[in-house]
């Protein structure tokens, strides 16, 4: 099992960053390399706890999909959920903000996952790790540019 927390400060207020938190806005930052789509049970604008989102999206010519329940939601300050795949790739990300100025939110993330099989653990120490970790990171950067940037003038917000 590998358990990996990443921490990053973003120099905007959390209800700028938490509006990256939503299902319409979430691929904007959080595999855009896979263009990956987030289908959220009941078509629902905002998670809540107990719902299924379906995340699917293409890496290189292989179609990758998961489902995940969302496992915590607490508005402006956290988003869980457990995951699963069809390689049985299982395992929870969670999101938590904390505002450390009125414009400045700290983001926490923990991404814990376990891969299937007596060798999975071997796997993940040599490749699958690395590349979570480099992934995790790219992605939490995305988040931070998209929060920071500011409207140009005449631009819809």
């Amino acid at each position: 099992m590998a358990a990996l927390q990443f921490g990053i400060e973003i120099a905007a207020s959390a209800d700028r960053v938490w509006a990256f938190f939503l299902p319409q806005r979430m691929p904007l930052w959080y595999g855009p390399e896979m263009d990956i789509h987030l289908e959220v049970s009941g078509g629902a604008g905002e998670f809540a706890v107990g719902q299924k989102v379906r995340i699917s999206g293409r890496l290189g010519r292989r179609e990758v999909s998961l489902t995940a329940v969302v496992t915590g939601y607490e508005r402006l300050r956290r988003l869980e959920w457990r995951f699963s795949d069809r390689y049985g790739v299982r395992g929870r990300q969670r999101w938590m903000l904390y505002p450390v100025t009125a414009e400045t939110t700290r983001l926490h993330m923990e991404d814990v996952y376990t891969l299937p099989g007596r060798l999975g653990w071997i796997a993940d120490l040599l490749l699958v790790r690395w590349s979570v970790r480099s992934r995790d990171r790219r992605w939490l950067s995305n988040l931070r540019r998209l929060a920071e940037r500011v409207p140009t003038r005449g631009s819809a917000r």
